[in-house]
Formats: C-alpha cells, structure tokens, sequence
C-alpha cells in the first residue's frame, strides 16, 4: 500500500471528492496550503493520474463530508 503525503496530488484528489468539489487536478508542493500550489499544467501524466485515483478511489467509499 503506497501512502500519500498530505498535500500530495492523491490526497488533493480525495479531498476535492470528499468535499463534494469538482475535479481540478493540483497538488501541493509540501504541506496543503503552506506550500506552493502545482496546477495541471504544470504536472505530469504520473501526478494527474494519481489526482484522479484519489478522486476515484474517495468516490467509490462514498466518503463524503456531512455538512450539518
């Protein structure tokens, strides 16, 4: 099992799921908004692919935030 560092383009992808958000493939350079931001323009095919798993693999638990 790879792990995905916070801020990572994964981890981007699960959050933007999670969060019910569109898919805008990005990533953070280190840590989620204390780090520059990557935009998909600027990745490659390996770290857009991993943005859209990400995206996938939280679509597919059906995790979502509850919003209250």
């Amino acid at each position: 099992m790879k792990i995905h560092r916070h801020g990572s383009p994964y981890d981007r992808g699960a959050a933007d799921s999670y969060y019910r958000r569109p898919r805008r493939p990005h990533y953070f350079e280190g840590n989620t908004y204390d780090s520059p931001e990557v935009l998909e323009d600027n990745m490659t095919l390996e770290e857009i692919s991993e943005y859209y798993q990400g995206y996938i693999d939280n679509t597919a638990q059906g995790n979502y935030k509850e919003w209250k």
